[in-house]
C-alpha cells in the first residue's frame, strides 16, 4: 500500500462513528481524571490504534537519517538495567550527544512507535534467542533496554548467565529474550564467551549440534555472522581439535563462509520445526575504519566523528559484498526449502552512520598502551555502536534494528 493510500485509510478512520466514541471517551477521561502523565500515556494509545496496519509495500531499509530531537525518548542509558560497558559511551566520557537524536526516516512510510507492552504481548509464553557475535549481543542488548522500562517491576526482569548463553526472562509474560555466543555459526576455537581472543582461527566446517541444541527449541531465531569471517587466514578443521590425526585446511574467506552457512542451513531443513519457528538473518554491520572513504585523509577513522555521511548510496570498502550475496543465497535456498526465513538488510542504513560507534568512549578490557593514548585512533572501536545515554534521546544504530525487527514480528509481516 502506498504512503498516501495509507494516509486516506487513516483519515478515513476518523469519520467512522466507533473511533469517534473511542476520542470522546479518551477525553472525557483525560479533561475529569488525567493529569499531564496520565494524557500522555493515552495518547500514546491512541497513536498505536492508528499505526496498526500491515505496511505492505513499505521498504524499511531505503530511506534516509533525519534529525530529529523533538520525538519521544525511548531509553536512558543510565536507566537501563541490562546496559554493559561495551556500548554505553556517555558513562566513559563522550560528550556530544548528537548521535543519539538521528531518526532513520524510511522512504514513502514510517517505522511503527515502538510499544514494550505491545511485543512482550505478541511474545507471550515463547522463546527469542539471538545467535551470533558481540554485534549480535550489541543488537540483544539494544532490546532489552528498549523493553526495560515497560516492565516496572524490578522482579519481573532477571537475567541469567549460563555459559555461552544469557538468557532474559519477563515473568509477567512467561517470555525469554536470550543471547548465545555463537561468532562463527560452526564450533570454532573462538567458542568461549569470554576467553576468544585468538589470532589462529580455527573451525570445525561440519559441526554444530553442540551450539544448535542450545537454540533449536526456539520460536523466534536472530541471526548474525559476519565480522569475524574477515580474518585473512582461518583453519578448517575435520576431526577433534584434540585428535593428532586430523584434517586441516587453509581456504578462502568467501569458501569458508559459504561451507559454515551450508552447515548452518543443513541443521536447521533438518531439525527445525517449521510450523513453530521463525527465522531473521540481520545482514553485514559496517564497520568504519577508513576514514578515506568518507573523504578524510589515509588513516583516519570513526575517532572524532559527529554526524552521519549524507552522501545517498554511501558505501565504505571495508564491506565485503560477496559475503552479503553468499549469505543472501542461504537465505534463498531456506526459503524455497519452506522455512519461514527473512533476511533483515540493516547494512546500507548502518552505513551512513560513521558517528554511532563507541570510538574510544566505552570500557577497554585490555587497556590502551601509552602509544596509543597519544594516538586514540589506533585503539578506537568503529566496529560496535553505542546505545543512547542518560538524556532523554532517540534511538542508538541497533535500536533501529530493532524497530525494524518489532514491525516484523508484531505485524506479521
Amino acid at each position: 500500500m502506498k504512503g498516501t493510500e495509507r494516509l486516506q485509510k487513516v483519515v478515513h478512520g476518523y469519520h467512522s462513528v466507533g473511533f469517534m466514541l473511542v476520542m470522546v471517551v479518551m477525553m472525557v477521561v483525560v479533561y475529569f481524571y488525567g493529569d499531564n502523565n496520565s494524557s500522555t500515556e493515552i495518547s500514546f494509545e491512541v497513536t498505536e490504534i492508528l499505526e496498526d496496519h500491515s505496511f505492505e509495500g513499505c521498504d524499511f531499509f531505503n530511506g534516509s537519517w533525519v534529525y530529529d530531537n523533538t520525538s519521544r525518548p525511548l531509553y536512558k542509558e543510565r536507566h537501563c538495567s541490562f546496559m554493559v560497558d561495551d556500548y554505553s559511551c556517555e558513562k566513559f566520557g563522550r560528550k556530544d550527544f548528537q548521535y543519539q537524536f538521528w531518526k532513520w526516516q524510511p522512504h514513502g512510510c514510517h517505522l511503527p512507535r515502538f510499544n514494550g507492552t505491545a511485543l512482550l504481548e505478541k511474545l507471550r509464553d515463547k522463546r527469542v534467542v539471538f545467535v551470533g557475535d558481540s554485534l549480535g549481543k550489541n543488537h540483544w542488548v539494544s532490546l532489552l533496554c528498549l523493553i526495560d522500562s515497560w516492565i516496572l517491576e524490578p522482579s519481573h526482569k532477571v537475567a541469567e548467565w549460563h555459559g555461552s548463553l544469557i538468557t532474559f526472562k519477563a515473568s509477567e509474560y512467561n517470555v525469554s529474550i536470550d543471547f548465545y555466543w555463537e561468532p562463527l555459526l560452526v564450533e570454532s576455537n573462538c567458542d568461549d564467551p569470554v576467553k576468544h581472543r585468538v589470532h589462529d582461527r580455527i573451525m570445525k566446517i561440519e559441526s554444530i549440534e553442540r551450539h544448535a541444541k542450545q537454540w533449536i527449541n526456539a520460536d523466534i531465531l536472530i541471526f548474525d555472522s559476519y565480522t569475524w569471517w574477515l580474518e585473512p587466514n582461518m583453519t578448517l578443521l575435520w576431526g577433534s581439535f584434540e585428535n593428532p590425526n586430523r584434517t586441516s585446511v587453509e581456504s578462502k574467506r568467501v569458501t569458508r563462509y559459504e561451507m559454515a552457512l551450508r552447515t548452518w542451513s543443513n541443521w536447521l531443513d533438518t531439525h527445525l520445526d517449521r510450523e513453530k519457528t521463525r527465522i531473521f538473518f540481520i545482514s553485514l554491520s559496517p564497520d568504519h575504519k577508513e576514514g578515506g572513504d568518507w573523504g578524510k585523509p589515509m588513516g583516519e577513522n570513526c575517532f572524532n566523528e559527529t554526524q552521519p555521511i549524507t552522501e545517498e548510496g554511501y558505501w565504505g570498502k571495508g564491506s565485503d559484498t560477496d559475503l552479503m550475496r553468499t549469505a543472501q543465497a542461504a537465505v534463498q535456498d531456506l526459503e524455497k526449502k519452506g522455512v519461514n526465513i527473512k533476511l533483515l538488510n540493516i547494512t546500507q542504513l548502518s552505513q551512513y552512520r560513521k558517528d554511532g560507534h563507541p570510538s574510544i568512549y566505552k570500557r577497554h578490557w585490555v587497556p590502551p598502551t601509552k602509544l596509543e593514548l597519544a594516538n586514540p585512533v589506533q585503539y578506537a572501536d568503529c566496529v560496535h555502536w553505542c546505545l543512547p545515554g542518560v538524556h532523554w534521546c532517540l534511538p542508538g544504530v541497533p535500536d533501529i534494528w530493532n524497530e525494524i525487527l518489532y514491525a516484523y514480528i508484531r505485524y506479521n509481516i
